[in-house]
């Protein structure tokens, strides 16, 4: 995910034992060319000031990466993480890691890039009272607890969570300007995988004098630096001059431009006026028109992108009654679907993990994600709430609209029952309700993977009270085997997750709808185009023609 629920990815996934990550970072070439030109992307309105502990989905999260460079990169053909700020990443237990830094690397305002810039935003980030979406991604360093105590009455709507005693995780030591450790809670083989996710960005230290500023116009050590925008119109991003990552840009400007229509943005394509757009409108899918429209100029590949409706269990229809979502997934006609509206452009879900990634297992969704409206209707009879369902969307992402009415079609026809969508404006004004658990119907969500890693698609999202868990599912022995798989090496550890994900199927409550394919088109104007196993441009490689 992002664009979708969240943020980013693999093609070729990676599996670390105890060791140092990929390769140690290096210094640009003093002999690259100086950036120049301007290149115009598609975006869409961030949900949050642009925080790297508060972003976490796509519309925000692409500029973020733009901005900051964290400890580790993905390689954009491979998805492999590569060493970053990070000179090396080790531990001999998968518990304890030393973790130590180029010393090289500076903010945008000049300041240097410390292992206390990753400490002190570590604990900022997890500290409770600032309530940041990805607060999560540091729960299992020791001493996070603190920093969260729990609400004595285990009410969230009474609010009398305690303040914590300490803004400062034990697990975290700085050791020098250019060292750090981390001490987990329990053995992560695959934590050095983690850390090229946004949320474990740096911050400067002028960041803490006025966060809401911040939000607004972040300061960060990546290869670019906002120099203005809004969300509602986007953002215009210059190449930092000196910045001494191996992702050193080619172009000298980058506008994010905010589209409310996905239309528009394709006649903006046509016409030249629009760069990149990272995927196309589902009208331009029907007989792959965008490959004509676009000849030569377009992209077609599979990426770590997956779509799923969730079910909101916090309220009374939906909540420990898993019949209804079973009636539903077993009622929509993913095939039909996927095949009509995105012309073969997406790929019918059998389970929740992303196949682009090591460790996935075909059918884990069981017969739950096959069209069965006869055993639909089975399940709905047990069900307490038979409807009328809804299915909510957001207006402003390529194919949504579209898509929600099959669904809700392939339901009516399936059940017998009412279902229709319901449209929000923007992916920003959706995610707020669903972030506010105000959803009393199905609603759409989608992950574009953080990392690497088949644990990236199921502990952010179904882990009781993660990050990203939006329609509130808990299962115990579901987040007993995700701790399990975390300590475990190879193909045992995937054997776990796997164990893990078929739970998945008992409930129901996050419906698999397609594995996503990423089809993206670009100006003549531009060459050199990579679009990543995470869906997204990178922009080290764009160039501009002549």
């Amino acid at each position: 995910m992002r664009g979708l629920t969240r943020k980013r990815w693999v093609a070729g996934a990676v599996g670390l034992t105890i060791a140092m990550v990929g390769l140690t970072a290096c210094g640009s070439d003093s002999n690259t060319p100086a950036a120049a030109g301007t290149v115009s992307i598609f975006g869409c309105k961030p949900q949050n000031p642009l925080i790297p502990s508060n972003t976490n989905e796509v519309c925000g999260g692409n500029v973020m990466d733009a901005v900051f460079t964290g400890l580790v990169n993905y390689n954009p053909d491979t998805a492999k993480p590569e060493n970053a700020v990070a000179t090396s990443i080790e531990s001999t237990d998968n518990t304890t890691w030393t973790i130590k830094l180029n010393d090289k690397y500076t903010f945008a305002d000049g300041t240097k890039v410390t292992a206390e810039s990753f400490v002190n935003a570590w604990n900022w980030s997890a500290y409770g009272p600032n309530a940041q979406n990805n607060s999560y991604f540091f729960a299992n360093i020791a001493g996070y607890d603190a920093l969260n105590p729990a609400d004595p009455d285990d009410n969230p709507d009474t609010k009398n969570t305690p303040k914590p005693k300490t803004d400062k995780m034990t697990g975290l030591t700085v050791v020098s300007p250019t060292e750090f450790t981390v001490k987990l809670t329990s053995p992560a083989s695959s934590y050095p995988v983690q850390l090229g996710y946004t949320a474990f960005a740096p911050l400067p230290a002028s960041f803490y004098a006025d966060t809401v500023a911040f939000g607004k116009k972040p300061v960060g050590n990546g290869p670019f630096k906002i120099t203005s925008g809004s969300p509602d119109k986007g953002f215009t991003l210059e190449a930092v001059d000196g910045y001494v990552g191996p992702d050193k840009p080619k172009v000298k400007t980058v506008q994010f431009k905010t589209y409310q229509n996905p239309g528009a943005a394709y006649a903006d394509m046509q016409g030249n006026n629009l760069d990149f757009m990272d995927q196309v409108p589902d009208a331009a899918l029907v007989n792959d028109g965008y490959q004509k429209d676009f000849p030569g100029r377009f992209v077609n590949k599979p990426v770590g992108v997956i779509q799923t409706a969730t079910l909101p269990l916090y309220d009374a229809n939906f909540k420990n009654d898993p019949n209804v979502a079973k009636a539903l997934s077993l009622a929509i006609d993913r095939d039909a679907i996927t095949k009509k509206v995105f012309n073969g452009g997406r790929t019918p879900a059998t389970g929740w993990v992303s196949p682009v990634v090591e460790g996935y297992k075909a059918g884990a969704c069981g017969e739950f994600c096959t069209y069965d409206p006869a055993k639909a209707k089975e399940f709905l009879a047990k069900a307490k709430f038979k409807g009328p369902f809804t299915f909510a969307t957001n207006s402003d992402g390529p194919g949504n609209v579209t898509a929600a009415t099959a669904i809700c079609n392939s339901i009516k026809n399936a059940l017998g029952v009412g279902c229709n969508p319901k449209v929000y404006v923007d992916f920003s004004t959706l995610r707020t309700d669903v972030g506010d658990k105000k959803m009393t119907s199905m609603f759409r969500t989608g992950w574009q993977m953080d990392y690497p890693s088949m644990e990236n698609f199921l502990a952010p999202l179904y882990v009781t009270d993660a990050s990203a868990n939006d329609g509130s599912y808990s299962n115990k022995e579901f987040d007993s085997l995700i701790t399990k798989a975390a300590g475990e090496n190879g193909d045992a550890s995937l054997a776990t997750y796997q164990q893990a994900e078929a739970l998945l199927s008992n409930d129901m409550s996050i419906i698999p709808l397609w594995y996503q394919a990423q089809q993206s088109i670009w100006s003549t104007k531009v060459d050199n185009v990579k679009v990543t196993p995470f869906s997204t441009l990178d922009l080290s490689s764009i160039t501009l023609k002549g």
